[in-house]
């Protein structure tokens, strides 16, 4: 594994658009700019001090990253798309980071968005072949391949069977993962789902695969998310440690080959999580109890179980113990997905990753309202994208006392669109954007 940067890094920027349906009255142009505008703004920063940016979308052409960020200027800096699958959003936060840690700059910009087609993801190419082709031959031989089910449901629908089949969790385990999801969920106001149902109305929600049913599968979502990281000499430099997060470790692995084998539950990815957290813990010098809220890729609810045991947050095979004792939720050991979880708040593959990290930067500062973690001071982010790709992010609160939001309401606990008056402080100050915006007009 790469090792850990010499430099440190911190989260002094963060924002993000509501997560929506796929409608396409919005474009990704117009989330895309409100997300970076906002996260601009919570740092006091205009986008002529941004060195570097990633951006990360899996549906969209080519450079559509510097087609977002030509609104706040034409700054000349590199813009570097990325598409990591369901991974991509936290990819472009490694990218970004990595650029700071590195000493290439001072500060940098990951954005992520998505506007995605109604309906369960498939593949945009039918005449080459798909990056699961391994995965899906596997689990045709071995299970079986339901025609009428979407290929990722039964993926981690499999790992789940297996996972009940092996340890003894049972199907109302998985129920009880979405009941708590969408529970949080309705405290968030970012979320495409605010509504919360009993165990009951989950069990009985129209099967789409095996045990899970349509209430602990995620959505196709349309939605952006946004941070700005930076060096400790800028955040020193420009009086932003009061609401500076450090990134104590970030960590990407990809498939062993445990992945190949008749294993189910590693057809879900859970080795290269066990890879990346197992040396995120090792580089923040921490073991899994120093953490208090995690966020977690929960796009099916039998992946949030099967993630456990992957994180290290249980023993292996008594991940539904964890559920069992209450310790996935208030009042327990962690807070598991205090946002809603990409089954309640949504999942836009390109902005999944950096929502997760505006969602645990909130949890930090304390900024949460009534969905505060209580006593937060480590922070866990699981980011997986099947074919396959996983970061693994832990933040740490780089200062005791933070101050209170600065943007005249608090972004954590309200989701307001952008003014002009916050454009205008985002936007870049040279030139350049005057002439970009000269030339579109």
């Amino acid at each position: 594994m790469p090792k850990a940067p010499a430099n440190k890094v911190y989260v002094v920027g963060v924002g993000m658009s509501k997560f929506i349906k796929p409608r396409g009255q919005v474009d990704y142009p117009e989330f895309g700019l409100e997300a970076a505008v906002k996260a601009l703004n919570d740092a006091k920063l205009s986008y002529d001090q941004v060195e570097f940016a990633a951006v990360g979308y899996c549906y969209g052409d080519s450079t559509s990253g510097q087609r977002v960020l030509y609104q706040l200027g034409m700054t000349q800096i590199p813009v570097v798309n990325v598409n990591n699958n369901c991974s991509t959003g936290s990819t472009a936060l490694l990218q970004a980071r990595n650029a700071v840690a590195s000493g290439m700059v001072d500060c940098a910009m990951a954005l992520g968005f998505e506007r995605m087609q109604r309906g369960s993801l498939k593949s945009n190419f039918s005449d080459r072949t798909p990056p699961l082709d391994h995965v899906h031959d596997l689990m045709t031989e071995q299970i079986g391949y339901k025609g009428n089910a979407p290929r990722a449901p039964q993926i981690f629908g499999n790992a789940g069977m297996e996972y009940m089949r092996r340890y003894g969790a049972t199907d109302d385990h998985l129920a009880k993962i979405a009941e708590k999801n969408h529970r949080h969920s309705s405290k968030n106001p970012y979320s495409q789902f605010r509504d919360i149902y009993t165990l009951e109305q989950i069990k009985q929600s129209p099967t789409i695969y095996g045990p899970l049913t349509k209430l602990q599968c995620c959505p196709t979502s349309d939605g952006a998310g946004c941070a700005v990281v930076a060096s400790e000499e800028f955040v020193l430099k420009h009086g932003l440690m009061d609401q500076a997060v450090e990134i104590c470790a970030q960590v990407m692995a990809t498939d062993s080959p445990k992945m190949l084998s008749t294993d189910a539950i590693e057809w879900a990815g859970t080795d290269m999580t066990r890879r990346a957290s197992q040396e995120a813990y090792k580089q923040a010098g921490i073991t899994p109890n120093d953490v208090q809220v995690v966020e977690l890729h929960d796009c099916f609810s039998a992946n949030e179980l099967v993630t456990y045991d992957a994180l290290g947050l249980t023993p292996p095979g008594k991940a539904h113990t964890l559920i069992d004792s209450g310790d996935n939720t208030y009042g327990g050991k962690y807070v598991i997905n205090p946002s809603g979880g990409l089954i309640s708040k949504g999942h836009p593959l390109g902005a999944t990753g950096l929502a997760q990290c505006t969602e645990l930067c909130w949890q930090l500062r304390r900024w949460a309202g009534d969905r505060q973690v209580p006593n937060v001071e480590r922070a866990l982010q699981h980011n997986v994208g099947l074919g396959g790709a996983v970061v693994v992010t832990i933040y740490k609160k780089a200062n005791a006392n933070y101050t209170q939001p600065h943007v005249g309401y608090n972004p954590a606990v309200e989701a307001r669109p952008i003014s002009k008056d916050e454009y205008e402080k985002a936007a870049a100050k040279k030139q350049n954007r005057a002439e970009y915006l000269e030339a579109k007009l």
